[in-house]
């Protein structure tokens, strides 16, 4: 039963509450705000679930780490509704007309967004691990000592701001309808809480075209460059075009392997993370990258 579950459980995840909020958006007379009980939802699957099945049962143990993550994702999801809010008057200042095709069902709309989208948000993320001024505002999401979903949310405000307009600029030059930009953020949340899920899951061959814990965790290795690996949100074939996927079977990542090397007394409180990238980090020298991690 349990190998049953482990299998099915992401793309059961995915498609299922993606699909409901397709549904929510789809269905005259409903508010937009049903998708957040539908994320409500998905977050209490998404805890269960890593107390059932856990890949680490070390990172179910809060290190006193949930207030400060409670408070990065009230603040980052505020921005996004803030930014939802602007959508309309944005796409009638940048959008050329008649470029996004509305007469298409709202899945294959949906798609389409989170292609483009996610091409944005990959190379966004993979220059904030080359430019040493972006590296400091992703650092504060890089510093997590242990993953579960929630803390797919846990990031600074000013790099979620930057790395959102990579992905949604050209969506806005497009003329993304505000319904479809709704569903686009609501899968984002659904697909951060699955990329960073403590859920042992074992999606087979899924596991290489979408980018979902197995393959995520790698890139949180805190060893390094060892970890500049699989930077895509949605979907893996980007981290195939740039040569940065990366999986090891004979590694799995536990316990003592996140975090950032260099910086092992990175802040952890709320406020001091907010204001770490403007300030002077002690540096330590690296940890060895364990041997099967070596490419």
């Amino acid at each position: 039963m349990k190998a049953m579950i482990k299998g099915l459980y992401g793309p059961a995840f995915f498609a299922g509450f993606i699909g409901a909020g397709v549904w929510v958006i789809g269905t005259p007379g409903l508010a937009p705000g049903w998708l957040l009980l539908v994320f409500a939802g998905a977050l209490g699957v998404s805890f269960l679930a890593e107390w059932w099945l856990p890949y680490e049962v070390d990172w179910n143990r809060p290190q006193q780490d949930r207030l400060r993550d409670v408070l990065h994702a009230l603040v980052n999801e505020s921005l996004n509704a803030l930014g939802l809010l602007l959508l309309p008057g944005l796409v009638s200042l940048l959008a050329f007309d008649g470029l996004w095709p509305r007469g298409w069902s709202l899945w294959a709309q949906l798609a389409l967004a989170m292609v483009v989208a996610d091409c944005g948000l990959t190379l966004a993320h993979y220059f904030s691990h080359r430019l040493s001024w972006l590296w400091r505002l992703h650092a504060v999401h890089h510093s997590v000592q242990r993953l579960y979903g929630f803390n797919g949310l846990m990031k600074h405000p000013l790099h979620q701001l930057l790395e959102a307009s990579a992905g949604l600029l050209p969506l806005l030059f497009l003329g993304i309808p505000l319904p479809v930009a709704q569903l686009l953020a609501f899968a984002i949340a659904i697909q951060l809480l699955l990329q960073h899920s403590n859920v042992d899951m074992r999606p087979g061959p899924l596991g290489w075209v979408f980018a979902w814990a197995p393959m995520h965790r790698f890139h949180h290795m805190k060893y390094g460059t060892a970890g500049n690996v699989n930077f895509g949100l949605f979907f893996n074939v980007w981290d195939w075009l740039l040569g940065t996927a990366f999986y090891s079977s004979a590694y799995p990542i536990r316990q003592g392997d996140l975090g950032i090397g260099s910086q092992p007394d990175y802040p952890q409180a709320y406020w001091r993370q907010l204001l770490a990238p403007f300030g002077r980090q002690a540096v330590h020298e690296e940890p060895p990258v364990p041997l099967p991690l070596r490419r």
